[in-house]
């Protein structure tokens, strides 16, 4: 068995979703040895986001990437369209918010992580370990020295000057920790499967509302993402009707699948993404530091998810990278700039997530027969004011910029 007790790194990351290996890839540009562990032996989940939205294209353009990541395959939105109990509305507008790329690019999230994996590998100091998750961390005298990790060849540490938990909403790093939560409470869960597309088939909206349920489409040119929304802890009594109950309604709601559902043969074609909405009250402590879902659990609504644990990574970069390579090590100071940088643009989009769920979603899950909300009609009414929900989402707030030269 190979021996893994004396690896060392200036910064060890827990989790290879998108904030860990953005994170780890700014890092290692700037000159620091980085560990990424991802306990999966690839990137491929389907319930992970796939909205690349101007503020990421934007980050990607600022790293000289962007030319090269528009040639993978992809899918633009310019515009964003509902339809609630057969009535349609265009909510949102991506063509006039001054961004460098005017539109969402949806990429399978798989894509994109291994797009910045590629880039990152070009540093010989970013080291990612697949097949390999942290399962707890090391303190001495209150401060985190380093991760305990488990791969196929058995249990291992990395000693290291930060660990950074970028495990997600379950993240062991954060339970570990002992850092405190607040939960906001999401109302909601999404079932998620797939159906097939025809060829040439064109998503003319992203989301449907009828009947008493919610149903998001994400075009992937060969198949539809299909995101089903359900009340929090209703799957027992969506599954007792049956099967074909199910199908039917998915059929009554978004027409364009009515000839596909038969391709649902069984409920192990449904996963289940439990939505939840929290937040620590404190990202750091000494040695440690939280980003992204395990800082910020978010909800689906508006797929910002992404975007904002790319901009906490950026943020994160910007202020550990001259940190590590100034030779005096990263203070609780520097942890608590982070946090300070981040927290309130997290909180701001959380509570707008919440009172969409709260106010739009929970009311349409209930009501049978739902009318086309108040301010979706005005927003359709008047097309300048979709620049605003655009460039909410597009942007969010206090977007991230990179700073600091490759190595």
């Amino acid at each position: 068995m190979r021996d893994f007790g004396d690896l060392q790194t200036q910064c060890c990351i827990a989790g290879g979703g998108p904030a860990g290996i953005m994170l780890g890839f700014l890092l290692a540009r700037q000159g620091v040895d980085v560990v990424v562990l991802e306990k999966w032996p690839d990137f491929f989940r389907d319930f992970r986001g796939d909205t690349i939205h101007p503020s990421t294209l934007t980050i990607l353009k600022e790293l000289g990437l962007l030319d090269k990541f528009l040639q993978l395959p992809h899918n633009q939105t310019e515009q964003i369209a509902v339809h609630v109990g057969g009535e349609s509305a265009n909510v949102a507008d991506f063509r006039h918010i001054g961004a460098v790329v005017p539109f969402l690019a949806f990429v399978p999230q798989w894509d994109f992580l291994n797009f910045i994996t590629t880039e990152a590998k070009k540093f010989p100091n970013f080291h990612l370990h697949m097949e390999t998750e942290a399962i707890g961390v090391d303190e001495t005298n209150g401060k985190v020295i380093g991760v305990r990790a488990r791969s196929k060849e058995g249990e291992f540490t990395i000693t290291a000057d930060l660990v950074v938990g970028a495990d997600g909403r379950d993240s062991t790093i954060r339970a570990a920790s002992k850092l405190k939560s607040h939960d906001l409470k999401a109302p909601i869960d999404v079932l998620w499967f797939r159906l097939s597309q025809t060829p040439n088939e064109e998503a003319k909206t992203l989301g449907y509302i009828d009947k008493r349920h919610m149903m998001v489409l994400i075009d992937r040119d060969t198949y539809w993402q299909c995101g089903f929304l359900i009340r929090k802890g209703d799957l027992t009594r969506v599954q007792d009707k049956g099967l074909d109950a199910f199908r039917k309604t998915i059929a009554a709601i978004a027409p364009i699948l009515k000839d596909k559902v038969h391709e649902l043969t069984s409920w192990d074609s449904v996963k289940l993404l439990s939505v939840t909405v929290d937040r620590l009250y404190t990202w750091y402590k000494p040695g440690l530091l939280c980003i992204g879902d395990s800082a910020h659990a978010m909800s689906p609504v508006g797929g910002v998810g992404i975007n904002l644990a790319i901009a906490d990574a950026v943020a994160a970069a910007n202020i550990l990278g001259p940190a590590f390579m100034s030779g005096e090590g990263v203070t609780i100071q520097a942890l608590s700039k982070i946090q300070r940088r981040r927290e309130l643009p997290a909180r701001i989009i959380q509570y707008f997530q919440v009172f969409i769920q709260t106010h739009i979603l929970e009311p349409v899950l209930k009501n049978n027969n739902p009318k086309m909300p108040l301010p979706l009609r005005v927003l359709n009414r008047v097309p300048f004011l979709q620049r605003i929900p655009a460039f909410l989402i597009g942007f969010g707030f206090r977007p991230e910029h990179v700073e600091g030269d490759s190595v």
